[in-house]
């Protein structure tokens, strides 16, 4: 079973979300938090899971409330950030405040009930269409000028095949679509991505796309 959180300032949307989560045997929504403050508070206490978390909320936002989840203890509870994306202008920051995936508010609930239970798993969830609209959005917070590839650090403990792989997942493909692209079995490109994951100390894959556009290793 896992055990969820739901932190989001409008009662009704917590409601629609309760009613479709509840309804899966293996999840529970355990709390409900109106606000980022509130959130962090629920999360200490009842020590969910997974967190949905609203982006701007009164009080906290969502940025600030994922900081402080995440950095609670080494087994913090997982954080799923749900956005309406186009009004929002704070989502690449709520990854990179160590949040474990992003989606869309108006995704179908049986992406939302998967997504859910990648987070748990421990996997990444941004969806490849997603992740290539998210960093287009954001590219122009990223640093101008050539890619800064000679002899960076992050760089220098990857394979060819790694860092082939790297790019792969910073361009927003699955899995499988890297499998397809560089002709390897799933299972290999799993390994290669836990490896760079390990090598370049890194959580997850959400983490290791914001690093490669942060290097320059892809525009």
């Amino acid at each position: 079973m896992t055990t969820l959180l739901l932190v989001d300032d409008q009662p009704l949307l917590r409601a629609g979300f309760r009613m479709v989560l509840d309804a899966q045997e293996d999840l529970r929504v355990i709390g409900e938090a109106p606000d980022g403050a509130a959130g962090v508070e629920a999360a200490g206490r009842l020590k969910p899971d997974v967190v949905l978390m609203d982006v701007r909320m009164p009080k906290l936002d969502g940025i600030e409330a994922t900081r402080r989840i995440v950095a609670m203890t080494p087994d913090a509870p997982k954080v799923l950030i749900l956005t309406t994306f186009d009004l929002d202008e704070y989502a690449y920051a709520g990854l990179r405040a160590g949040a474990s995936g992003f989606l869309l508010k108006d995704a179908a609930p049986a992406e939302l009930v998967g997504a859910i239970r990648a987070v748990a798993r421990g996997d990444a969830v941004v969806a490849p269409a997603v992740t290539r609209r998210l960093l287009d959005a954001y590219a122009h917070r990223l640093p101008a000028g050539p890619a800064p590839l000679a002899g960076h650090p992050a760089l220098d403990a990857l394979t060819p095949r790694e860092l082939e792989v790297l790019v792969e997942v910073a361009a927003g493909r699955s899995n499988a679509e890297i499998a397809a692209r560089l002709v390897l079995s799933e299972a290999t490109v799993k390994t290669h991505v836990g490896r760079i994951l390990g090598k370049l100390e890194l959580r997850d894959r959400v983490q290791a796309v914001i690093l490669a556009y942060e290097i320059g290793l892809v525009r």
